[in-house]
This record gives structure tokens, sequence and C-alpha cells, in this order.
């Protein structure tokens, strides 16, 4: 956010308690507040402080092999704290051992505070069906991997063997790949890093040592304390965005929710507009109004749920890597634009770092906003992300809507 942005946050009003209603724009409030996307981006050096207080306000952070413009577990601290080191947040990340890989929500980076939360996870794991070919086709392997991380680690899914690399392929993943997949999703591996992106298999009493001595949480425990975390995350939230923030089914998440608003934990409430009902989080806050601009990656906790994306801002967005480019609407790697608390438009970027530019291959705003106010911010915030990625300029394709009134921004 701009810097000259300072708001105090208040406590949402005892009021809202006996009305139990909220407008759709307190609910969008308070979820920018949760998300850490009200408070100022450091004006000074960003360190560790800086990092923590991202992955506070967050809980979790995505991981994803697309880089077309930067890794997605660069662009929410982007986002939300402006430029910063890369690989001071990557030696944070993975080497002051404060935080943990996992499936989180997806390929995730999480506070290894929360690891006991995920056991049962591991524990329930049901059995791929490319597990169950390995142990019929090349009994003995997946421990024989085991041992070779043991011995070895932490090493790569390369470093692995000669003798033991084969070209038959389940998923796309050769069978040493499979058994490592499946060992890191028992809990038996860890990663100690990704150099290249390249995951880095260990075994996690090397890794974590202390929090594997921590005592066991029982499954609904973890569940819950899960959905609470998903909570402050989310600031207000349904039961369908409170069991996707951490990836669980909503019959299992529905009880466990209806447990922890009865006990007060959450607080059930209305939302203007939006069916059934919502749930606030314990010590959420309301900004009295939000300015300022970000970009925000495809992979953003504040927008990975589409529903709820579209019920929050009234924003339709959809990623579209996977469509065929004649098919695609607004582009391949497109971030959606926050501005004064509103999603105003939307930018299909590429960083070509041999030619050191920032490409905007498209660029669109929403019918209902004023070209040039968001033209002028999207620049500067391009300015900024160029500058953030060694980019030195930055070329606008006329295409989009917002195409044209960008590039005389820039």
């Amino acid at each position: 956010m701009r810097p000259e942005v300072r708001r105090a946050l208040v406590p949402i009003l005892p009021t809202v308690d006996r009305t139990r209603h909220l407008t759709v724009d307190q609910v969008r409030r308070i979820a920018l507040a949760a998300q850490g996307l009200t408070r100022a981006r450091p004006e000074g050096r960003v360190d560790v402080r800086h990092f923590r207080r991202v992955v506070g306000h967050t809980g979790v952070v995505q991981i994803d092999s697309v880089n077309v413009l930067a890794r997605a577990h660069y662009m929410p601290f982007f986002s939300r704290i402006g430029a910063y080191d890369q690989t001071a947040l990557d030696r944070w990340l993975w080497g002051s051992r404060e935080m943990f890989e996992y499936w989180g929500h997806e390929a995730s980076l999480l506070p290894i505070e929360t690891r006991p939360l995920f056991v049962h996870r591991m524990n329930g794991a049901a059995v791929w069906r490319a597990v169950e070919r390995l142990a019929e086709e090349r009994p003995g392997l997946i421990e024989h991997v085991y041992e070779q991380v043991k011995q070895r680690g932490p090493i790569t899914v390369a470093d692995l063997d000669a003798q033991e690399r084969r070209s038959d392929a389940w998923w796309g993943w050769r069978s040493e790949k499979v058994a490592l997949e499946w060992l890191f999703l028992k809990g038996r591996l860890t990663s100690a890093g990704r150099p290249s992106f390249s995951r880095l298999y260990e075994i996690p009493e090397r890794v974590h040592p202390d929090v594997l001595e921590e005592p066991e949480v029982d499954t609904d425990t973890a569940r819950k304390e899960l959905l609470t975390r998903a909570s402050r995350s989310l600031g207000v939230s349904t039961l369908a965005d409170l069991a996707d923030y951490y990836r669980l089914r909503v019959p299992v998440a529905r009880p466990l929710v209806e447990e922890l608003a009865d006990a007060g934990t959450l607080e059930r409430v209305e939302v203007e507009g939006w069916k059934g009902g919502a749930y606030l989080a314990p010590d959420a806050v309301l900004p009295r109004r939000h300015r300022g601009a970000a970009l925000l990656s495809p992979f953003d906790p504040l927008i990975w749920f589409r529903p709820r994306v579209e019920r929050l801002f009234g924003f339709e967005y959809r990623i579209e890597i996977y469509v065929p480019e004649k098919d695609r609407v607004y582009g391949y790697y497109v971030l959606p634009f926050l501005l004064d608390g509103e999603l105003v438009g939307r930018v299909d970027l590429k960083a070509d770092r041999q030619n050191q530019m920032l490409i905007v291959k498209a660029a669109h705003r929403e019918d209902d906003q004023d070209e040039a106010r968001v033209a002028v911010a999207m620049a500067d915030e391009l300015r900024r992300l160029a500058g953030w990625l060694d980019l030195v300029d930055i070329e606008v394709v006329r295409k989009g809507n917002l195409a044209e009134a960008l590039e005389r921004q820039m």
C-alpha cells in the first residue's frame, strides 16, 4: 500500500453483534485487513520481521512452478510489503526452520508450529493407485528410496542412484518420483529447500526435529484449529470459504464449524446479498476505509477461491493457463488489480528477463471503473513491480480496453 496511508484498525463494533448483519463493503474491508492488505508498506529496509508479518496474516503461502512473471510464493509478499530481496526471503523460508513445506492449500509453505495440525492428513492419506502399482511391480522401492534420502539427503529426484531410474511414468512421474512424493505426503520426508525450484528431499529429523517431539493432535481438534486459523485469515467467510483455505471437505468441515460457532470461537453473521450464513473471525478488525493498490498473483490467498472473489468483489476471475490461446479471454498469466478496496482491472504480464523487460500483454479495466484513474494507479504499480524484478523497460501491447490509456502513462 502507499506509504502515506496509515489508518487505525478498529474492532468490529458491538452493533454487529446485535444485528448480526454486515454489508459487502464492510466484509471486503474486514477481509483485506485480515490478509494484511490494508497496512502501509515499509518505508525502510525490509527484513524477516516483515516476512513474518505477511505469513501472520495469510497463514499459508502457495507454491507453484509457473515462472512467467515470478514464482507464486514471491508475489504475495510483494503485494503486501513491496520490493524486497528474494534471496533473503528464500533464506528465511527454507533456512530459518520457521516454515515447512506440505500440502496445506495445494503445495504450500506453512509456519512450522502448524505441522502437528497436518499429522492427521499424513496418517490418513489414501493410497494412490500409482503407489499400489509400484508396490506390486517394484516391491521394496519405496523403502529403498527412503533409505537413499536418509543416507544421502538432502537430495533431488535426479540425485537418486542411476540404476534406480526408469523412463516409465505415471502422471508424468517416474517410479522414484512417485515414491518420493508418497513419502513426502506421509510426512516421512520433508523439503530442505528448492534450488532452481526442484525440491530437496530430506528426512524431517534433520530439518525440524523439535516439532516431531510434540504430542499428536487428534483429528477433530486439528481440523478445528485449521478452520479457526482460516477464519482469521479470511475475516468473514462462508463454510465453503473456510473449508477451502486448508483444503478440508465441506461435509467434514460443516459440523466442526458449527461447534466453533456454538462455542463462540466464530460468530454467526449475515452478509448482504450472500446466500446462507457466514462467520466472523475472532479478533476481526474493520478499517474505516481502504486506500492503496496491489497487483495480486493468481495464487494469492485473497483470490485463490474464485467463488469468494465473486461474492466479495463482484469480479469474475479464472486462471487461463490451461486454456488454449485462441480461447483465452484475458490472457495467460493475469493478475487482478486491487485499488482502494476494489478489484478494478486485470493485467496479463510476462517478465522477459533476457531483454530486461516487463511485457504487458493485455490490460483490462472493469466496465464501471474510470479509465484514467485505473491507468495511473496501475502504471505506478507496474513500475514498482518492474523495479523489484530488475526489469529496465515496460512494453505495453495494445490489447484490452485499458491498454492505450496505460501505455500513455508509461
